[in-house]
C-alpha cells in the first residue's frame, strides 16, 4: 500500500467537517511530500528541532501542527510558523506562547489539552483545573493566543465502550466550556480527538479533528 492509498481508503470515513492531520513525525520528507501531492497541507509533528527541519524543506503551504508536549524553552521556534498548537496543559505554558507570540505581532492558535483516559501517561488538565483557570481572569489578558477548543487522547485499550466514555466526555465538557466562557468567541470550535485506532468512534463523539498517523504512513521505524 502507498500512502495516497492508504489517505484514500482514510478519507471514506471523514466527513468534510473533520480535518484530518496527519501525522508525520518521525516519518521521512518523502513520505510527506507523497501526502501534499495527495492533497493533503495539514501535517502533526512531535518534537520541535524535526518540526522546523521539515518546515524549512517542504512546500510553504502546509500548514503544521504540534502535537507533543511542548517544553517552554522551545516555544520559541516554533511560533514563527505554526499554525496550531495542541497539547497546552498548564497557565504556565499559555503565558510563555503569549510572550514569544507577542515578540513577533502574532496570534497563535492552542489547543487546551484535557486529561480524559485512566492512563497516568497522559498530559493534560484535568476538569476542574481547567474549569478553575477558566474562572479566573489571567487567560483572557493573553492577547496573542487564540484559544481554539479542546484536546484529547483515550486510553489505549481494546475496550470500545471506554473509549467511547472518554469522547463523549470531552465532547460534554467542550459544550460546557463554550456556553460558559466562548459563547462570544467563534473560534473556539475544534475537538481534536481520535487516531489511527479510534478515530471513526472519535469522530461519531464529535470530533473535528483527527490525528492520524501510522495508518497513512505505516509503522513508525524508532531508531
Amino acid at each position: 500500500m502507498t500512502v495516497r492509498s492508504n489517505l484514500q481508503e482514510i478519507r471514506k470515513y471523514i466527513p468534510a467537517h473533520v480535518q484530518l492531520v496527519c501525522v508525520s513525525k518521525v516519518h521521512p520528507i518523502e513520505s510527506i511530500q507523497e501526502a501534499y501531492n495527495a492533497g493533503e497541507r495539514v501535517f502533526g509533528e512531535n518534537k520541535v528541532q524535526e518540526l522546523c527541519a521539515k518546515s524549512d524543506a517542504l512546500p510553504k503551504d502546509i500548514q503544521w501542527h504540534y502535537i507533543g508536549h511542548l517544553q517552554t524553552n522551545k516555544i520559541k521556534f516554533i511560533v514563527p510558523f505554526v499554525s496550531l498548537i495542541h497539547g497546552i496543559d498548564s497557565i504556565k505554558l499559555l503565558h510563555e506562547i503569549d510572550k514569544n507570540a507577542a515578540k513577533i505581532n502574532r496570534k497563535v492558535n492552542c489547543l487546551l489539552q484535557v486529561h480524559i483516559a485512566e492512563e497516568e501517561t497522559k498530559f493534560g488538565f484535568s476538569e476542574s483545573e481547567l474549569i478553575d483557570m477558566l474562572q479566573g481572569d489571567v487567560w483572557k489578558s493573553l492577547s496573542n493566543i487564540n484559544i481554539c477548543g479542546l484536546m484529547g487522547m483515550a486510553t489505549f485499550t481494546d475496550d470500545e465502550n471506554q473509549v467511547r466514555k472518554e469522547f463523549h466526555t470531552l465532547k460534554m465538557l467542550f459544550d460546557t466550556l463554550k456556553s460558559t466562557y466562548f459563547a462570544n468567541e467563534p473560534e473556539f470550535k475544534e475537538i481534536s480527538m481520535g487516531m489511527s485506532d479510534d478515530f471513526k468512534i472519535a469522530i461519531e463523539e464529535g470530533s473535528t479533528m483527527v490525528r492520524i498517523g501510522s495508518s497513512i504512513f505505516g509503522v513508525r521505524n524508532y531508531k
